[in-house]
């Protein structure tokens, strides 16, 4: 991307140590948010190489959206995109560098609402199955990722939730798990017998393996004894379900996913799965219904002798 001047640079570094203040921002938003503010401002300096930054305005706004979109962006990043400028415009505003904020003027196409890929319920049987079948020999990184997709599955946590678990996290007499999820919020989540197995097989027979005195209370480790990483659930996760015949290629939260509409099929209510998901609108779980019909008009369509 373009250089831009010192004080533009200087306003970038402000900016950043902001987005990493509270709110609890993943990583990524952090770089995402940052970027579109450097490439708003890039813009700016094109048009106008003398502009400072009084002059971000609302023309200046739909003109830089409107580029992006002619560069093949989709929906859904120019969604993202729109709010990364008025989160950025926000800021100017409070910091003083703009009188007026025009964010709150700046239309975006809606993101679609894309369904998620999900196991039907044998494939995830048979996802579940050679997890299990790879951890008989008891091998200790076997015993790990059995314990990976069964405890994704069984509560459908996020991965980061899973990574950051601590064995003190788990109440094994209750099986219940505590979560600390978006905007630090706690959650208590119940698992299943095949989980508890998993759960109890890699705490006697795989973790003491790879524990160190740097391993501390962490749940899940990776070979060198350090909290697991997000990127190697995913690679298991990834691995496990292409045991299942016409699975989709899917991550960890695609068997977020999956628990989500496994338990509304099995008659769960939808208050219910928001609370164990850890949604903070219902209309995020509601995705999940459609997920659901969708699955059962398939099914209908196959099945039926009038379909």
């Amino acid at each position: 991307m373009e250089n831009l001047p010192e004080d533009l640079d200087a306003l970038l570094e402000e900016y950043g140590r902001h987005l990493g203040l509270g709110r609890n921002r993943s990583a990524h938003t952090v770089r995402a948010y940052l970027g579109d503010a450097r490439s708003l401002l890039v813009h700016l300096v094109a048009r106008a190489p003398d502009s400072g930054v009084a002059e971000v305005d609302l023309p200046l706004l739909r003109s830089w959206l409107a580029a992006q979109a002619s560069g093949g962006a989709a929906r859904t990043t120019m969604a993202r995109r729109a709010s990364a400028a008025r989160a950025f415009t926000a800021w100017l505003t409070r910091t003083g560098r703009l009188a007026v904020d025009p964010g709150p003027r700046l239309g975006s196409a809606k993101a679609h609402r894309v369904l998620p890929a999900v196991l039907g319920r044998e494939q995830a049987n048979t996802a579940m199955r050679a997890a299990e079948s790879g951890a008989a020999q008891h091998d200790p990184m076997a015993l790990r990722d059995r314990l990976i997709v069964e405890m994704l599955y069984a509560t459908g946590i996020r991965v980061g939730e899973l990574c950051g678990l601590d064995i003190d996290d788990i109440d094994r007499e209750r099986r219940l798990v505590r979560v600390i999820g978006k905007g630090d919020k706690e959650r208590a989540v119940p698992f299943g017998l095949p989980a508890d197995r998993a759960l109890e097989d890699w705490l006697r027979s795989g973790r003491p393996a790879f524990a160190t005195p740097a391993s501390g209370g962490a749940l899940l480790l990776g070979r060198r004894g350090r909290r697991l990483d997000q990127r190697q659930a995913r690679t298991v996760v990834h691995e496990v379900v292409s045991a299942a015949p016409g699975a989709p290629d899917m991550g960890p939260h695609g068997l977020r996913h999956t628990a989500a509409t496994h338990l509304l099929e099995g008659g769960a209510d939808l208050r219910v799965v928001q609370e164990l998901l850890g949604h903070a609108s219902m209309a995020t779980t509601q995705l999940y219904t459609h997920v659901s019909i969708e699955r059962l008009k398939r099914a209908h369509d196959q099945a039926h002798p009038r379909a």
